[in-house]
């Protein structure tokens, strides 16, 4: 029977936590997708890899969102239990409140195996892959950013300024700015337009000049038609994976080289003015999670008291409150985990202590009751 019971509470919990963290992820995404589009708006890049991009940084907003969604899957199913007077059929079949507490951060400790698992593997690793869909795409909505009387900057080294657009999608009087090759360039057409070639975006300008700085010495060459293979040119978009994006055994690799002082080779986002912040990301994948233990306990101070108790509804406050600082606190302790030796043991002690503070009153009050 008692088996029984904590099967229901646990599927439950997992049911509403599920329900949550794709409700909530998706509505996440769906804002997060909204900014970048300015892939496409900014960057010219084509609409699969908006949403290629889009699609794998869902693994990230999942991860981010687990600890809280579990507090409030927690804090809403013992409400919820207290209210339909199911905990009493807990109490009745004999089993103590210290019991379903443990029952309770059993099930923490898996989920915060999980979060460890996806934060360490499968969100890096989705981010890595999202990194490579903008390095290997192309500037496929070039043609469509370019408008009349405005400065177009969506490769690196190159401005284009379109004085008129033609409805043929062609251009007239073009003022391009080359200094992608350390060569200060100016061309200059009367007309121009995008052709695909092999596949390849090339502006091709009709009637102009070539004004070309290098030196202090100043050339200028005239033409009737002249093509610039924009694939030459790189986007302005962040092309090299970041931190948060590099795989964790890299970044262990890296964190552990550094403590030994031995030479760091073909590591990448391995150089030593980025170690707090590859520290703190090894923190955030491998550590944060325990705060997930800690939350459980605190939701469990809800089944001290029952409904009929006047200070039932105080309970609920405080038990929400503390749960919502300590959410808070693991986010911004994180930032300050790796200034100095001193911060870093008191982030790695604080949820510690946390932990055992509650369940010693835990059991202190419900033993009292």
């Amino acid at each position: 029977m008692k088996k029984l019971i904590f099967k229901k509470i646990n599927s439950d919990t997992l049911f509403l936590f599920i329900l949550l963290s794709f409700s909530l992820g998706l509505i996440v995404w769906t804002i997060q997708a909204v900014n970048y589009l300015d892939f496409v708006t900014q960057d010219g890049h084509g609409f699969k890899t908006y949403f290629l991009y889009s699609a794998y940084n869902f693994p990230k907003i999942i991860n981010r969102l687990i600890p809280f969604v579990f507090f409030v899957s927690i804090f809403l199913i013992l409400i919820n239990y207290e209210k339909k007077n199911e905990l009493l059929i807990f109490w009745t079949q004999g089993i103590t409140k210290i019991n379903f507490a443990n029952r309770i951060i059993y099930l923490s400790i898996i989920l915060m195996v999980i979060q460890i698992f996806i934060g360490a593997y499968i969100s890096p690793m989705f981010q890595f892959k999202s990194r490579m869909v903008l390095k290997a795409s192309d500037i496929n909505f070039f043609s469509s950013l370019i408008k009349e009387g405005k400065f177009i900057n969506a490769v690196s080294g190159l401005t284009i300024f379109i004085d008129n657009k033609k409805r043929d999608g062609s251009f007239k009087n073009i003022f391009i700015d080359d200094s992608s090759k350390g060569i200060n360039k100016i061309t200059y057409a009367k007309n121009g337009k995008i052709v695909d070639i092999d596949n390849k975006k090339v502006f091709r300008l009709y009637d102009g000049k070539v004004i070309n700085n290098k030196d202090n010495k100043i050339n200028v060459f005239e033409f009737k038609q002249i093509d610039i293979n924009l694939s030459e040119y790189s986007t302005n978009t962040i092309l090299t994976p970041k931190v948060q994006e590099t795989s964790s055994l890299y970044l262990l690799e890296c964190s552990f080289r550094n403590i030994l002082k031995k030479e760091i080779v073909n590591i990448r986002n391995c150089e030593s003015k980025l170690m707090n912040e590859i520290n703190q990301e090894l923190f955030k994948r491998f550590y944060k999670p325990i705060y997930i233990p800690v939350i459980a306990i605190i939701c469990c101070f809800l089944i001290i008291l029952p409904k009929s108790s006047i200070k039932y509804g105080l309970q609920i406050k405080l038990t929400f409150l503390s749960g919502f600082v300590l959410l808070i606190l693991s986010e911004t302790t994180l930032r300050y985990s790796t200034t100095s030796f001193i911060s870093t043991s008191i982030y790695l002690i604080v949820p510690l202590i946390c932990f055992l503070v509650a369940y010693s009153v835990f059991i202190k009050k419900s033993q009292n009751v």
